[in-house]
């Protein structure tokens, strides 16, 4: 899988989500760079972060991102194949909005989505 244009995709190194921040490059040196400017942003702005640590793969918003690629994390995958059978429209529109947070990531997505939203 490659990126998907839907999520996390800018020409920065650093993703604020919330409370999330995420900085992400490739190189150590810049790395460390980018995290001393946030950390000193969040200082002069009397702002707090917890730092985790140094991560080479993160889970973040549903994705699994590391310096070669940004996946779906495989726990999101078990949530759709355990996934009873739809009964109602609600159902149905829940279904397709978790799909689509996704689509990126399904060849072809529209074609294997609508015969869901034909239901509809």
């Amino acid at each position: 899988m490659g990126r998907c244009d839907c999520v996390l995709v800018t020409d920065k190194s650093i993703v604020v989500f919330v409370e999330y921040i995420l900085i992400y490059l490739r190189n150590e040196t810049k790395h460390a760079k980018h995290l001393n400017i946030v950390l000193k942003t969040l200082h002069e702005k009397q702002l707090f972060a917890k730092f985790s640590e140094w991560l080479l793969e993160v889970e973040f918003l549903g994705h699994m991102v590391s310096m070669d690629i940004i996946q779906v994390d495989p726990s999101r995958i078990l949530v759709v194949l355990s996934r009873k059978p739809l009964r109602n429209i609600t159902e149905v529109r829940s279904f397709l909005g978790l799909a689509r947070y996704y689509r990126c990531f399904v060849t072809g997505f529209s074609i294997t989505a609508l015969p869901l939203m034909r239901l509809l």
